[in-house]
């Protein structure tokens, strides 16, 4: 989070001590580059709109980071390989933490806090992060429906079956 060459595309580093203190909320914009950029990282045709509006609360040393991610992304089809657009709108909740998670936490399903790296954190990549969430991993276009084949006679195992019959 802190160095350019781990940043990805959409970067806004804060630092903690430096939020704003009347805690109204924050409002991560993507530019169209930035839409462009994420876009191809994330392998969809187009991005545009990407909104993060993002609350705080905590102290400087755990942040609870709290809003939505709204964008509308082109995608394509995995049925018809045709191209659409959905709107994608994502609750945001993440917890940052300037502490070392506790080794023997017990608790294996407990979330770990993302770490708050030299008091800064990255909500730029807040923002991508909870829209690659929100993602469809298999986008079906609205109104195409999947027909699987339903002949039996066709299938591998059937014809295996066939050919066990013909050798008895």
């Amino acid at each position: 989070m802190t160095a350019k060459s781990t940043a990805g595309p959409l970067s806004r580093p804060f630092r903690v001590d430096r939020l704003p203190r009347d805690r109204a909320g924050i409002v991560i914009d993507a530019t169209p580059e930035e839409e462009a950029a994420l876009a191809a990282d994330f392998r969809i045709p187009a991005i545009r709109d990407l909104v993060g509006r993002l609350h705080w609360s905590g102290t400087s040393a755990r942040l609870v980071i709290t809003g939505t991610v709204s964008a509308f992304v082109t995608q394509v089809c995995t049925i018809s390989l045709e191209p659409f657009e959905a709107e994608i709108s994502e609750p945001v909740e993440i917890v940052f933490s300037d502490h070392e998670p506790e080794k023997d936490a017990g608790d294996e399903e407990a979330d770990i806090p993302d770490p708050i790296v030299n008091g800064t954190i990255d909500l730029g990549q807040v923002t991508a992060e909870f829209l690659a969430l929100g993602l469809d991993p298999y986008p079906r276009k609205p109104g195409i429906d999947f027909e699987p084949v339903t002949d039996a006679t066709e299938s591998p195992l059937a014809i295996l079956k066939t050919l066990k019959r013909d050798e008895a």
